[in-house]
């Protein structure tokens, strides 16, 4: 299947959801000797400095994982190309009037914004609001 690459389209049938669990961003040096699939991570990225990980609060607490931030998932289920342009951009921008700062990540089929814990409520509404406004905007054109 296909994802949709017309960012309009995109952005009227974002269909956000919230998740409920704390996650966090933590950092593991190349040296380390903790077994990264132990910790059932949610995302894996392997940098210069480290191996980049997302994992649940708890289990961070629990191997005594250093973060900054707890966040929240939220999964955008509108299942788009990986060569879609422009969502990122629009996303980043709507959370930016609200003062929330973001991480996506691009899975295959969805994307997934990590926002403060604090603020991920907000977060929803704000791109449930931009989804509305696209779609009436992506109504108006047909």
């Amino acid at each position: 299947m296909t994802g949709l690459t017309n960012l309009n389209a995109i952005l009227a049938t974002l269909d956000p959801v919230l998740g409920e669990s704390p996650y966090v961003f933590a950092s593991l040096k190349n040296d380390t000797t903790v077994d990264v699939t132990s910790l059932d991570p949610l995302f894996t990225f392997k940098e210069e400095e480290g191996t980049t990980v997302i994992v649940h609060q708890d289990v961070a607490d629990k191997m005594s994982l250093e973060y900054l931030v707890v966040f929240n998932q939220i999964t955008l289920k509108v299942h788009l190309s990986l060569e879609a342009i422009g969502l990122t951009a629009s996303i980043a921008t709507e959370l930016t009037k609200h003062q929330i700062s973001c991480n996506v990540v691009a899975g295959y089929y969805h994307d997934h914004i990590f926002v403060p814990t604090a603020k991920s409520q907000q977060a929803l509404e704000a791109l449930k609001e931009l989804q509305r406004y696209s779609d009436i905007q992506l109504k108006n054109l047909y």
